[in-house]
């Protein structure tokens, strides 16, 4: 059975070698095998084939019976996905641990400090290029909560967020109970959208670690110059939003 390029890097990037995506896709491919078997009909060496089974049994994605001789079976692909997840999460939050803990009190002791970039934008034509900048280079999520009167940031994000959309990243855009319906039903197109009256400012978070902040509620007019916004690259930041962000999305609508 053979697998796209694509699937196979996938697979590789989340931990599985090449002799278990081969052993794994055999058994997607003909159901139950004995090791003898999978030997013959995947290609993998006799001598390594146990320890193929063992690890891919570990990782959860195949599982084994009973019998003499033992039978071997491929699980859900979903299965193996969520057990991977599950470990590499904990394996991260081990090894976060370990790094923290040492390093931490080394750089404390250094004296120097963190130097994230952080600006205050001013003025919308200046804010609304920021926020469709970071709308472009966005790779996995877009967080967006949209003030009152922001019909004209949207008509000029559409395309951006469209090939987000298509692209695969998640896109969650908070809106103010006055947005106008035509707006609204564009971004629903292309992204879950919630609605919360009373909503002020707002803001934008990409990648949970770029963020920019409005300080105020309108962004309507091109030519406003005393709108302000405070954009970061930092994470611990963008953290905080995040969370300020899920908190509003609690009591919101969707729409």
């Amino acid at each position: 059975m053979s697998i796209s390029d694509k699937t196979r890097k996938a697979l590789e990037k989340i931990g599985l070698t090449s002799y278990e995506i081969r052993t794994l896709t055999t058994l997607l491919k003909s159901g139950e095998l004995t090791a003898s078997d999978l030997n013959q009909r995947s290609g993998v060496p006799y001598s390594k084939i146990y320890e193929v089974l063992g690890t891919l049994e570990d990782k959860g994605w195949i599982g084994s019976d009973d019998s003499r001789p033992t039978k071997y079976f491929a699980k859900s692909p979903s299965t193996g996905i969520k057990t991977t997840k599950q470990r590499m999460e904990s394996d991260f939050l081990q090894n976060q641990n370990i790094i923290i803990n040492e390093l931490v009190p080394l750089y404390e002791k250094s004296g120097t400090s963190e130097k994230p970039d952080i600006w205050v934008l001013s003025g919308a034509s200046n804010i609304v290029a920021k926020i469709l900048e970071m709308v472009e280079t966005c790779r996995n999520e877009v967080m967006i909560a949209l003030p009152e009167a922001g019909e004209e940031l949207v008509k000029q994000a559409l395309p951006k967020l469209r090939l987000l959309h298509d692209k695969g990243v998640d896109i969650t855009i908070l809106t103010s109970d006055k947005m106008d319906k035509e707006s609204i039903k564009a971004i629903k197109r292309v992204s879950t959208v919630k609605n919360k009256k009373g909503l002020f400012g707002g803001g934008i978070i990409s990648d949970k670690r770029y963020v920019v902040i409005l300080l105020g509620s309108e962004i309507s007019s091109a030519n406003s110059s005393d709108i302000v916004a405070i954009w970061a690259d930092h994470a611990g930041l963008a953290d905080f939003a995040r969370q300020y962000f899920e908190y509003l999305l609690k009591d919101s609508k969707k729409m």
